[in-house]
């Protein structure tokens, strides 16, 4: 008698870990210039949520520090908005600026990446 149709035996299919959880970077456009928390975070999926606390619409950018190509993300946000930004970010040195160069910069340290969420229950 020969195997059962539909068994699958002939296929391999690696089981891969899942990625880190995304985590909340929240920042906002405040007298004069952009604060971020936390400052420091592993890699990984990101929302980056960005408040405008100013009086005008603001373009505010994340891009990668360094002259190698990496990441820029920018987005508008209009006054008492906010905005999120959803970012897959490797190991490196961050900039969060605006467009306004009267507001003053802020950096964000991308570290290790994050430990896999594999085993983290009540995750979509």
């Amino acid at each position: 008698m020969g195997a059962p149709a539909g068994c699958g035996q002939d296929e391999d299919h690696p089981n891969r870990d899942r990625p880190a959880a995304s985590i909340n970077v929240t920042a906002a456009i405040i007298d004069g210039r952009i604060n971020v928390s936390p400052r420091n975070v592993g890699a990984g999926p990101i929302k980056l949520l960005v408040t405008n606390q100013t009086d005008a619409d603001q373009e505010v950018t994340l891009e990668t520090g360094g002259n190698s190509p990496g990441i820029t993300q920018t987005s508008s946000i209009t006054p008492a908005a906010t905005s999120t930004m959803e970012v897959d970010v490797p190991e490196g040195e961050y900039t969060i600026s605006a467009a306004d160069r009267a507001i003053r910069p802020t950096s964000l340290t991308v570290g290790e990446a994050r430990p896999s969420a594999q085993d983290q229950l009540l995750l979509p």
